[in-house]
């Protein structure tokens, strides 16, 4: 028992250390004692990286993992870019260590050469930057983590993990115009695509936890490149650095300094040559999800960029055919990163496959939206968070899709408070837990931004009108829209997704693609035919 709250029953929405399944990593079950800051949009994350980066001192460890670094990226208006703030960090004496996935070329939409340039500049100034591709073929690291320890002072210890990549595109605000550093999307988007994303700020043990994830794969002894003899030719051409130094001693984990429980969860592939700290893979993100969502009652709320696998479709819609009360909304990207005839229909049937299984579970209580701003450009949502029965949530770099949860290397953080929240209704899933502060504040964060709507608005706090709410204003902007936006501009952001049924011809090319490219499976053959994770 805590003076803020009730003891929360981690055991029953958190992974025990026996369903973790992964006996050959360190990660500890779940750590105790942390606080957490949700970091919305990137431009509030990258200032609040610029100004920890730049309190470390000689001695102290700054690691990282990323999808993709953009040496140039802005971190404020005014600079530095993320190579020169890191760069800045390894002059001082400060020991920079980072995982970049080696990635797919450039001239294929891809990014190889960006992080080929921003370990370059970091290595130049002290710094060792890894090109990892100890991945499965078609697979990537796709992991977003910032850690930074301050050995002697670890009161001071900080990560940050989440959906946002150290690259262009990611540093939007609240306005959504978009990054002026842009990447190329769907012409949907425009010049400058506005981008959606949650990043988080993380203090207490769980730093350690992180710490030791990053430790493992930078430890590691399998090749970094596995993928054939032309590629590492490429990176000896490039001088590329091929073998990871030694790490310097982990410091202890800092001390508890907040109310909340935080889960490390991962996903790591089955492949040859194993993982060492996950010989047979890792699932624990999939295994984290299933075990919460099956204990949903009122509301699942999620945030994600795919949302396309009937894998994890089916998980909602077994929950919503279990449970008559409980409501699932998600926001989506109203259109896929991409355009063409060949990238687009793949990209398109996959979402359209889950959405119609779950509506078809329970038609009147799955409610879907995507975003724009209020120029009326679309938004792109790249945030992964999940929001359930104000009690659980998680943020981390994971879609809700089988690749995700399978096939790349992922890693999400789940998160309990013992702090009740005491606004009605206290208990919305009925099981005695009680709403919770951290993952309340979370939803309502994030749904008063979507309903441009003022941090004291009570509709958003029960399910039943938190959907009313979202619904009536979703269907009011659509309705100003599609009747030529005459008059005034009713609030918010939200539309009602609709999603495209492709006709026979393109289904028929773009279903196994999707299954086989864009959305494959890295579990061991003998969990993919059991089905389980």
């Amino acid at each position: 028992m805590t003076s803020k709250g009730l003891p929360v029953p981690s055991e029953d929405w958190l992974l025990t250390a026996a369903e973790r399944g992964n006996p050959h990593t360190d990660i500890p079950a779940w750590c105790a004692g942390n606080t957490a800051e949700p970091l919305i949009h990137g431009k509030t994350y990258f200032a609040r990286l610029n100004a920890e980066v730049r309190k470390l001192e000689a001695g102290d460890h700054l690691l990282f993992t990323d999808w993709r670094g953009d040496p140039d990226e802005l971190a404020v208006d005014d600079g530095p870019t993320i190579a020169e703030l890191f760069a800045a960090a390894a002059r001082r004496g400060v020991i920079v260590k980072g995982l970049l996935w080696r990635s797919h070329l450039d001239r294929l939409a891809y990014s190889e050469q960006e992080n080929r340039n921003l370990g370059d500049r970091i290595r130049e100034a002290g710094g060792e930057v890894l090109l990892d591709q100890r991945v499965r073929r078609g697979g990537s690291h796709h992991q977003k983590l910032v850690v930074l320890r301050h050995p002697g002072r670890p009161e001071l210890d900080v990560a940050f993990a989440g959906g946002i990549d150290l690259c262009h595109s990611r540093r939007d605000d609240a306005d959504h115009h978009g990054d002026p550093q842009a990447v190329r999307m769907a012409s949907a988007y425009g010049p400058t695509p506005p981008w959606h994303d949650v990043q988080l700020e993380l203090r207490g043990p769980v730093v350690g936890a992180l710490d030791l994830t990053f430790r493992e794969r930078w430890c590691d002894p399998a090749p970094l490149d596995q993928h054939g003899p032309v590629s590492t030719l490429m990176d000896e051409l490039k001088h590329a650095d091929l073998h990871a130094d030694r790490m310097p001693p982990q410091p202890p984990d800092p001390p508890e300094c907040g109310p909340l429980t935080v889960q490390v969860l991962r996903t790591y592939p089955a492949m040859r040559p194993r993982y060492t700290f996950a010989p047979l893979g890792e699932q624990t993100v999939a295994r984290g999800y299933t075990k919460a969502i099956r204990r949903a009652r009122s509301l699942i709320y999620v945030e994600d960029q795919y949302l396309w696998s009937t894998e994890v479709a089916e998980l909602f819609a077994g929950a919503l055919r279990a449970n008559p009360r409980l409501h699932l909304i998600a926001v989506v990207p109203r259109h896929p990163d991409v355009d063409g005839a060949f990238a687009l229909p793949p990209n398109q049937v996959g979402r359209e496959q889950a959405i119609d299984l779950c509506k078809h579970a329970a038609s009147d209580r799955v409610h879907v939206f995507d975003l724009e701003n209020h120029a009326g450009t679309p938004i792109y949502v790249h945030a992964k968070v999940c929001v359930i029965d104000d009690v659980w949530c998680s943020v981390g770099s994971d879609n809700f899709n089988r690749r995700s949860w399978t096939h790349d290397s992922e890693l999400s953080c789940a998160i309990l408070d013992s702090t009740l929240d005491g606004r009605a209704p206290a208990d919305p899933a009925g099981l005695g837990d009680g709403a919770r502060r951290f993952p309340r504040d979370l939803r309502l964060a994030l749904t008063r931004e979507h309903l441009d709507s003022a941090d004291g608005d009570p509709d958003l706090l029960d399910p039943v009108t938190v959907v009313r709410t979202m619904t009536e204003s979703a269907e009011r902007l659509r309705d100003w829209r599609d009747g030529g936006r005459r008059g005034p501009r009713p609030p918010g952001r939200l539309i009602p997704h609709e999603t495209e049924r492709l006709p026979w011809y393109q289904r028929a090319w773009a279903t196994p693609a999707y299954r086989l490219i864009y959305d494959p499976d890295g579990r061991p053959w003998r969990d993919r035919r059991a089905g389980r994770w």
